[in-house]
């Protein structure tokens, strides 16, 4: 999340409004059970105050120049943003290699997107994802540098483009009509199914809010710097609408919830938002951006970049510290506060020690005054030695844990297994039922899952021969439905239907439902309830069972007290099940399996011992009518 610095007349209103963004963030990740259910809006309101004091600040050096430098421009840039990304980076890193596990998967990958200013994509053709609760990436929140950056470098090529149209408003009206293009794009995307992550971190998808900010910067150009008053709205008028905008912000961050995604139309909401907001505050004479100025919210601002860059790797670590699993468990409100409070104090010192020194003096300025400290009075030559040595900590924790990072995450080796002995089962001819075997024969037993039980499948493959496993990834309980009913319409649907559906969101009454119908009267459903460090598990459980006490031909496996008191079987990631959890979880289906199948058959000897008993009483009374009366 950059800020540029920009020469000469400095634009009221930009650091607060960098404040809020960066609290609507941190607040979103720390506290994701808040009220700010869309909080990664502040990410598009950095991109919109990037793309104004970009334009501007090239603008600005046109009409004073009448050129623009290149090679200067990007070097400003570079004094911006490396040293506190290199600092983030490479202290992270070497925590991680402390840490271990999960938190170091594909920590080359990651550095190499970091230091590439790359990370969207590459994290994206890695399979990683913003919103999937799955991938531990400790450096994912660098993906919006990213797109910053890849803007950086292709804005002042195309802006002289633009320069040849004529005015300012015509520039403003293409920019906004290329901002309407990106935002369509996601649309379309997300309508038709896209993958959500795809059209989050993509480039193309989720550049409307640079490019809003472009517009404004040149509808706004030549009057930002001008002291005199300029002709447009009062300031109380400004006061009031800027509020209001402001609020419009928080409010936009507040949308969505229940597990949904508002993305694209809060993240285009609260762009427009914000560049209402920016052209209140920059207009000369205005209260606004004074009023957004106020001393604690410009001072966040300056130090937001920092704040944002170690918020998310701080809290991804301390989870698996604590938990040996990765933020999307839920962290408590004590350790989401220290994360914030450390952030910040980090971020204090970074902007002190780190990132003024660079861009004040430069990279070999900089660079030269460490060396001076070497020779300066005992205690700076020895914060100096105490700094390298740091350094050169941070750069050998960093090799070491690139050299230590695994290719894929517990979970995903579980789930891997899981699929593996799946195929090879496929391959194998189906064992012939056990006669007058006392147990239910895994020839008659359809079991259909999300990736727990995809994990589970070697476990339920030797527990249950022949057994019949459809279960893939990130599967919902409607998904379950049209599979059941697929398989029943075939004939292919078993004598008792193992339904293991609750991992990945709230389980819907009217699906189960539909699972039952398909399954018809002559055929068990065995709900397996889910364990899962999710805030929904307890209602899917409830709901679960609630449902099968409804339900005379239905029964509940429950998994999740089965595993509860032995979560050192499952992955880093507490929700899949590893080799001897799979056995476990597939004794729990075999005990609900063989409950299920033994009060089917206590009813049907009870049903036949009901009609033998009539059958003899008829018996009875037809051979001696008076036989009733006695």
């Amino acid at each position: 999340m950059t800020s540029p610095p920009l020469p000469r007349a400095r634009i009221a209103g930009v650091d607060g409004l960098r404040a809020i963004a960066v609290a609507l963030v941190v607040v979103y990740h720390l506290f994701p059970g808040s009220v700010l259910q869309s909080g990664y809006v502040g990410v598009d309101v950095f991109f919109v105050i990037s793309g104004f004091l970009i334009t501007t600040l090239l603008l600005r050096e046109r009409a004073r120049t009448g050129r623009i430098r290149l090679r200067r421009f990007w070097s400003r840039r570079a004094r911006r943003l490396l040293p506190a990304l290199a600092v983030v980076v490479t202290v992270s890193a070497s925590l991680a290699w402390l840490v271990g596990g999960d938190v170091l998967v594909n920590m080359g990958l990651q550095v190499l997107g970091a230091a590439t200013f790359s990370y969207n994509w590459v994290s994206m053709a890695d399979g990683g994802g913003y919103f999937s609760a799955a991938d531990p990436e400790i450096f994912r929140n660098l993906w919006s540098l990213a797109v910053e950056e890849q803007f950086y470098v292709v804005w002042p090529l195309l802006l002289p483009l633009f320069l040849l149209l004529p005015g300012r408003r015509s520039r403003a009206a293409v920019a906004l009509a290329l901002a309407a293009a990106s935002a369509a794009g996601a649309f379309l995307a997300v309508g038709s199914g896209a993958d959500l992550t795809r059209v989050y971190f993509g480039t193309d998808t989720h550049a409307f809010g640079l490019l809003i900010g472009v517009a404004v910067a040149f509808g706004l150009h030549g009057l930002v710097v001008r002291r005199a008053s300029v002709a447009g709205v009062g300031p109380v008028w400004g006061l009031i609408t800027g509020s209001l905008a402001t609020v419009g912000i928080v409010l936009a961050a507040s949308l969505g919830g229940g597990g949904s995604i508002a993305f694209p139309a809060t993240s285009v909401l609260a762009s427009a938002l914000t560049a209402v907001v920016l052209m209140v505050a920059a207009w000369p004479g205005s209260w606004f951006g004074r009023a957004l100025d106020v001393a604690p919210l410009r001072w966040i601002g300056e130090r937001s970049y920092a704040i944002y860059l170690w918020h998310w790797p701080l809290l991804v670590l301390l989870s698996f510290h604590l938990t040996a699993a990765g933020p999307e468990a839920g962290v408590a409100v004590g350790a989401g506060l220290g994360v914030a409070g450390a952030s910040v104090a980090l971020a204090a010192v970074s902007y002190r020690f780190i990132e003024q020194p660079v861009r004040i003096h430069g990279f070999r300025g900089a660079f030269s005054r460490a060396r001076a400290g070497l020779r300066s009075h005992p205690p700076r030559r020895l914060a100096t030695l105490a700094a390298a040595v740091a350094a050169a900590l941070a750069l050998g924790g960093t090799t070491a844990a690139v050299a230590a990072a695994p290719r894929e995450t517990t979970s995903q080796n579980a789930v891997e297994a899981g699929r593996d002995a799946l195929e090879q089962a496929r391959r194998l001819p189906t064992p012939a039922p056990s006669p007058g075997a006392q147990t239910v024969d895994g020839t008659r037993v359809t079991a259909v899952g999300d990736s727990v039980m995809l994990a589970s499948a070697p476990g339920l493959l030797a527990a249950m021969p022949g057994i019949e496993v459809d279960a893939e990834v990130s599967r919902s309980v409607w998904a379950g439905a049209r599979i059941v009913d697929e398989l029943a319409a075939s004939g292919d649907l078993r004598d008792y239907v193992v339904v293991g559906l609750g991992t990945n969101g709230p389980v819907s009454t009217d699906a189960l439902q539909s699972i039952v119908d398909a399954a018809g009267p002559e055929r068990y459903v065995i709900l397996v309830n889910a364990f899962a460090p999710r805030d929904w598990i307890d209602g899917v459980n409830r709901d679960l069972t609630s449902f099968a006490a409804e339900h005379p031909r239905v029964a509940v496996a429950d998994w999740a007290a089965t595993i509860a008191g032995r979560t050192d079987l499952l992955a880093g990631d507490r929700i899949h099940p590893g080799a001897a959890g799979g056995e476990l979880y597939a004794e729990t289906v075999e005990r609900a399996v063989e409950g299920a199948a033994t009060q089917l058959a206590t009813a049907q000897w009870a049903a036949q011992r009901t009609r033998d008993g009539l059958l003899e009483l008829f018996s009875r009374v037809t051979e001696d009518p008076d036989a009733e009366r006695r």
